[in-house]
């Protein structure tokens, strides 16, 4: 028998995204036969009313009639234990209802305060041997030092092999469709380099605010919400060296390299290589829209909600190279995309003609697609032997190419943890590397006052973001 159990179980978290992907999981096969999922928190909740609320969650989801083959068999899966991080002793019903499990997950779907006392909780009561694992989600930590705190209380229960810290970007299909693109076309890779790369754009943008979530965000603020993982992470798989092979460990070994090449942001370079901003009253999705410090349960802060870095890689391969990393709420498009600005031609014979260098965009949200910008002669004639040109993009639509149901990037993360499989998951060494780069800029901004600037809602940021390209020539592409 293997088990999942989701802690956190009533939140909206699991509502959104973890029933919903169990659901589908469920309806396409590939759950393993002999899995139940336990759903628990404080809440006293009988078994039925835990199966109500999880056919809520897949109902609002679903993007068709629910599937009531799939449902029934999902159904016979579920059960329901209570449990209080503040009450170990809650957790040895738990323990007991386990108790023979060959397999089990404990996907911690809570805030990151609970993260600590669950782990130990499932360690005194016994709940947890030495064949479990346990998801964490982000944020793991609010700075180097808590975050090795929290790796310290979760390792002495569990063994690094053992504990899977989610990023959930790392199972969108255009995310891991940029390993394939690099690493499995002889077009892209020799050309991956200095060389031929002039620059590296990666936009995270939201057309939304905090979402009643102001005390939380508070805390973090956008460098910590964003860039330290889902930012930094798609930074690393443009960066990274080609790994051995595409075991866990390979792959996780070259992103570490990178984190532990970024150039340190210090000192007077915090004024040129960082912008911090804050979204005031303005218009997004076309609707006026609040600022920061008026949304609920807003107080006085000085808390960034946007983010612009020019990021430099210290290596052979990308020496010279920028990454410009912008990330924010309130901004004018809902968009995640990497941009790769190839460098101007050495030379043109096309005289009076404006070649526009290639450029590779990498979209990954609202759509997932890939598109390449070449040059192309127009089909017209021109006077004295002359040839008009102009860019076209070729364009990959993920799906146009495969239509399929998009999945929930939950699903793929969910069941390579079921399966025992860490290759999407962040490592202990690689979540405190990107720490060790972000404290180093949080703490300059502290020491040098660097209030963050005002930004309309619905605007792509600050100014100073703008600034921080054009001083070396180039521009934002949106």
């Amino acid at each position: 028998m293997r088990s999942l159990v989701i802690f956190g179980a009533t939140g909206d978290l699991a509502s959104r995204m973890l029933f919903p992907s169990l659901y589908f999981l469920e309806r396409d096969g590939l759950l393993p036969h002999d899995l139940r999922v336990i759903g628990s928190s404080r809440a006293a909740l009988a078994d039925e009313g835990f199966v109500q609320l999880v056919r809520k969650a897949v109902e609002a989801r679903a993007e068709r009639p629910v599937d009531e083959d799939a449902w029934g068999r999902l159904q016979r899966r579920l059960s329901y234990a209570a449990a209080d991080a503040a009450a170990p002793a809650s957790f040895d019903a738990l323990a007991r209802a386990l108790r023979g499990d060959e397999d089990t997950v404990f996907y911690l779907s809570t805030s990151p305060t609970l993260f600590v006392p669950i782990a130990e909780a499932l360690g005194a009561s016994g709940a947890a041997t030495s064949s479990s694992r346990i998801v964490i989600e982000k944020p793991i930590g609010r700075d180097l030092k808590s975050c090795q705190a929290i790796n310290d209380a979760i390792g002495a229960v569990f063994t690094e092999r053992r504990i899977f810290r989610i990023d959930h970007y790392l199972g969108k299909e255009a995310v891991q469709n940029l390993l394939a693109l690099r690493f499995a076309n002889a077009l892209f890779e020799p050309l991956w380099n200095k060389v031929s790369i002039d620059h590296v754009q990666i936009t995270v943008a939201e057309t939304v605010g905090v979402e009643g979530r102001f005390a939380y965000y508070d805390d973090y603020g956008a460098i910590r919400d964003m860039v330290q993982n889902h930012v930094l992470q798609l930074l690393c798989l443009v960066a990274m060296e080609p790994p051995a092979s595409l075991d866990p460990d390979s792959v996780r070994n070259e992103k570490v390299k990178v984190l532990r090449s970024l150039r340190p942001i210090v000192g007077r370079e915090l004024e040129r290589r960082t912008v911090r901003g804050q979204y005031t009253r303005g218009v997004a999705d076309g609707a006026t829209a609040v600022g920061y410090l008026e949304e609920a349960d807003a107080r006085p802060t000085q808390t960034e909600t946007f983010v612009a870095l020019q990021a430099n890689v210290d290596n052979w391969r990308w020496a010279g190279v920028p990454f410009y990393l912008r990330t924010g709420k309130r901004m004018a498009e809902r968009a995640s995309q990497i941009v790769i600005q190839f460098r101007e031609v050495p030379h043109s014979i096309f005289r009076g003609q404006d070649l526009l260098a290639n450029r590779l965009t990498i979209r990954l949200q609202p759509e997932e697609q890939i598109s390449l910008s070449l040059m192309n002669k127009t089909p017209s004639l021109a006077q004295a032997g002359g040839m008009q040109l102009m860019p076209l993009s070729l364009n990959l639509s993920l799906e146009q190419a495969f239509p399929t149901r998009r999945r929930i990037a939950y699903e793929r993360l969910m069941l390579e943890a079921l399966n025992n499989d860490p290759t999407l998951f962040v490592r202990r060494d690689e979540a405190e590397a990107a720490w060790v780069w972000v404290d180093r800029i949080v703490d300059g901004w502290a020491q040098h006052a660097m209030a963050p600037a005002p930004y309309a809602a619905g605007s792509w940021g600050p100014a100073g973001a703008f600034a921080l390209t054009e001083r070396n020539g180039h521009s934002w592409f949106s």
